[in-house]
């Protein structure tokens, strides 16, 4: 059962003005999110999908940002590129309050945006919380 849905949609040029002050990306990005940026070229609209990730993924949680910070959420990639997300700290234990299962994540960008949808379903044979 669906428990929890999230989306984000965000200017690519918002985030690219941001990403010249080294303190957006201590603030909001973990380690390993920032080596996938560098990976792939340091492009705006990569760190624009992940930013557009960790908001739909708070708004899934049903609770934004209150409680955790977003690098509580972090984004990582499976061979094929599919995103997935690993929570930490606050942003677990919220997911654990909320009784989450499985954690569904897709990132999208064209020119100008970058969005996010994030579903969190239920765990299976829990009681709801």
């Amino acid at each position: 059962m669906v428990i929890g849905l999230g989306n984000d949609l965000i200017e690519i040029a918002r985030v690219a003005k941001a990403a010249k002050k080294e303190r957006f990306l201590e603030k909001y990005f973990a380690e390993e999110e920032i080596a996938y940026w560098k990976e792939r070229g340091s492009r705006a609209e990569t760190l624009a999908g992940l930013f557009a990730g960790k908001e739909a993924a708070a708004k899934a949680l049903g609770t934004g940002f209150l409680g955790f910070w977003p690098k509580e959420i972090v984004i990582l990639h499976e061979e094929s590129g599919a995103p997935y997300l690993v929570l930490k700290g606050g942003a677990q234990a919220v997911y654990e309050k909320r009784n989450g299962g499985r954690f569904l994540l897709s990132i999208s960008h064209n020119k100008t945006d970058a969005m996010a949808v994030a579903i969190l379903e239920e765990r299976e044979g829990g009681e709801r919380r």
